[in-house]
């Protein structure tokens, strides 16, 4: 997704000189093409989240359309002040790019796993919250994102879905996309782990088990609508984030619900919730380790689906 982000970046920039990219210091190899055609309109504001946040706050004052890029923590939790108050609170045109997000750097330690920022940022006044889940979607909210007014938090994965744009799509900003028709269950991913709930949903119609699956591009603004169709329409609802289970994709499904007065047959929330990670591994290990990879997922559907529904 980070090569899909930059990449579609770089055509932004050349339309709208308006648009800055402030690096805390990585991401030169990828960031080279970017730094060569558009060298005023790029900065290097070194080891220092939380000062290039505050940098970042004061040129959209003066009218540019900065986007901050640096791993998932260190340019949202590092800087999570700076986003609070020089950049939410002014309601001003910045997004925070997270690259790495979940346990995209799973070999690197709970320090580098981001697992609690979807939450945190979807609670932060103002804040847009994109976590795109494969790499149409990343194309088109890096393209969308420059035309908006106020700050955004934009999550990249390492993984990804590939593409899963059906013929004819087009793409809406904010409206959950159908990947998969089902009435049994429906399934809810934000993030690249997408990929293993279209393995999971694969699976299980062998089993003669039909999931609709539902692509959640963004956490904030959020398609209630989608997801009170679904609660209504299918047998119930799991929510699947490389993310902790309180706050997150989880947390507005339920809040849409019950402040809907919609109750979900069967309700399950899938994501870390052993918060940290005490180990260390690649992202498709540690998935397997807390129970978020396809076969997991297909696992606690048929479990809820066996669970009777109590009153």
């Amino acid at each position: 997704m980070r090569d899909i982000f930059i990449k579609e970046l770089e055509n932004q920039a050349r339309k709208d000189s308006n648009i800055i990219l402030v690096t805390g210091d990585l991401g030169f190899g990828v960031l080279n093409n970017y730094r060569r055609d558009f060298p005023t309109q790029f900065i290097n504001a070194g080891l220092a989240e939380a000062h290039m946040t505050g940098m970042a706050a004061g040129m959209a004052k003066e009218g540019k359309k900065v986007f901050t890029y640096s791993i998932g923590n260190f340019v949202s939790l590092r800087a999570l002040e700076q986003l609070r108050i020089d950049v939410a609170y002014h309601n001003v045109n910045v997004t925070a790019v997270c690259i790495g997000g979940g346990l995209s750097y799973g070999q690197l330690g709970m320090t580098h796993h981001a697992t609690e920022d979807l939450s945190t940022m979807r609670a932060m006044p103002n804040m847009r919250v994109f976590s795109p889940c494969d790499d149409w979607e990343t194309t088109e909210i890096t393209k969308a994102i420059p035309r908006l007014k106020g700050p955004n938090y934009l999550r990249l994965d390492k993984s990804s879905a590939g593409n899963t744009r059906r013929k004819g799509e087009s793409f809406k900003l904010g409206k959950m996309r159908i990947l998969r028709e089902g009435k049994d269950i429906t399934l809810l991913a934000t993030g690249g782990i997408l990929e293993e709930v279209l393995k999971a949903a694969k699976s299980l119609e062998q089993e003669k088990i039909n999931c609709r699956v539902l692509s959640v591009h963004s956490l904030r603004p959020f398609d209630e609508r989608s997801v009170l169709s679904a609660a209504r329409e299918t047998g119930g609802l799991v929510t699947v984030e490389e993310n902790v289970v309180e706050g997150g994709l989880g947390g507005a499904v339920a809040e849409a619900c019950l402040e809907n007065g919609v109750a979900p047959k069967k309700f399950y929330r899938i994501g870390m919730r052993k918060g940290f990670s005490a180990i260390v591994g690649t992202q498709e290990y540690l998935r397997k380790v807390y129970e978020m990879d396809a076969p997991a997922i297909a696992k606690k559907v048929k479990q809820l689906l066996n669970k009777k529904h109590v009153r």
